[in-house]
């Protein structure tokens, strides 16, 4: 796993914690020795000996395999133990949700699937999620007491300090809901929430744009949303509401009575754009379809009323993320989502009003792609916003406080 902090010599002082000598193994993909580790960090031999038996006997490391060394890593190195505990993260969608088990390293152990619509309601929807997770425990040999952390994302804006959603345009019946109270009774261990956007853009970012600070994910599926990493961290405003651009409101040329948004107001980008609002533009052209998947489906068969109306929420979502563009400035925007699967019907319309209504200087070296992760990549965005909690040299501490006490 690559960190967005920049590897290199931790100062040498005796107040070095084992969180912060931890951090150079996670930095490392081949692991260290305890030489590798005095060089790093300028320590004497003695407190680095003291520092890694805490973390070993916390089970945070343990020695590099047998197997490892034969491909030339000598002995006694030490890596990451990413098997000491198990995480449970579920990505919930408008209409679907994918659960999965992942090891400490944030990689995918388990995952499973199923079709479900947010609107049926907090207790439905996470009984579902419980369903999942005991099924994924069972099958993998686990259980409740090898869960280090619990994460989930939704389709709706999170006050992050709590894990309540507050007021969901589509999550009927979600708001302030106590998500994370349901989760920690049944796994006594932290509970992240947060929204689907920023875990995807975490993810993105952490995984496929390590270098890259600065990054805007924007996910066009049933609704539109935007998560923003600034400086290499999730940046979701005062009290989360950042990078709501779905609910901006626009004028678009020939269109005198803006159609009503799920969110209450009319002429917002998700009411032209979304792909709930494709379907809706779908039906009343006289298109058999039901589900966004119908509506891309249309779209790449050349449907010509469904290109027309890709094209022309193309425009309207290109002209939105310009806005943010100019503001923003980001190197890379991923677009991910069921409607980033349009071939190039979308990702044209954007690029062209992306580079044409916004300034130079931050288009100069801007990247416009799809996203690598998707549909992964709210799944994996989680993991590793929860591995990055687990690892804070506080929690460590704690580890090996507990361990040789």
């Amino acid at each position: 796993m690559h960190r967005m902090h920049t590897p290199g010599i931790v100062a040498a002082r005796m107040g070095v914690s084992a969180g912060e000598i931890l951090s150079l193994f996670r930095d490392s993909t081949d692991g260290l020795t305890k030489a590798e580790v005095m060089r790093r960090t300028g320590l004497s031999r003695t407190t680095v000996n003291q520092r890694l038996d805490g973390l070993l006997a916390a089970g945070l490391l343990i020695p590099a395999p047998e197997d490892a060394r034969t491909r030339g890593r000598p002995a006694g190195q030490f890596i990451v133990n990413r098997g000491r505990g198990m995480l449970l993260v579920a990505d919930i969608g408008a209409t679907g949700l994918r659960a999965a088990l992942c090891d400490l390293g944030g990689e995918v152990r388990a995952e499973l699937e199923t079709r479900a619509d947010v609107t049926a309601g907090p207790e439905a929807i996470l009984s579902i999620v419980d369903e999942l997770f005991a099924r994924i425990l069972k099958d993998g040999n686990q259980d409740a007491a090898s869960v280090l952390g619990v994460g989930i994302d939704v389709p709706g804006p999170v006050d992050f300090a709590t894990g309540r959603v507050v007021s969901p345009p589509i999550m009927t019946g979600w708001d302030r809901f106590d998500i994370p109270g349901w989760f920690g009774s049944r796994y006594g261990c932290p509970v992240l929430v947060d929204k689907d956007v920023n875990a995807m853009a975490f993810g993105e970012q952490r995984l496929r744009y390590p270098d890259v600070p600065h990054l805007l994910m924007v996910k066009i599926g049933t609704g539109v949303g935007t998560g923003l990493i600034a400086s290499g961290q999730v940046h979701r405003g005062a009290d989360g509401a950042a990078g709501d651009v779905g609910h901006i409101q626009v004028t678009v040329d020939g269109v005198t009575e803006p159609p009503v948004c799920r969110c209450g107001n009319a002429g917002c980008v998700e009411a032209y754009a979304g792909g709930w609002a494709l379907v809706r533009d779908l039906r009343e052209a006289g298109r058999d379809v039901v589900t966004v998947d119908d509506a891309v489906r249309l779209i790449r068969a050349g449907d010509l009323v469904a290109v027309r109306l890709a094209r022309r929420a193309a425009r309207i979502l290109g002209g939105a993320i310009a806005d943010t563009v100019n503001l923003f400035n980001p190197r890379v925007i991923a677009i991910g989502g069921q409607l980033a699967h349009t071939d190039e019907q979308l990702f044209a319309g954007i690029r062209e009003i992306v580079y044409r209504r916004s300034l130079p200087l931050a288009t100069r070296n801007l990247q416009i792609v799809r996203s690598d992760l998707d549909p992964h990549a709210g799944i994996l965005g989680l993991a590793q916003l929860l591995v990055d909690g687990i690892y804070t040299p506080e929690r460590v501490q704690e580890l090996v406080d507990g361990a040789v006490a």
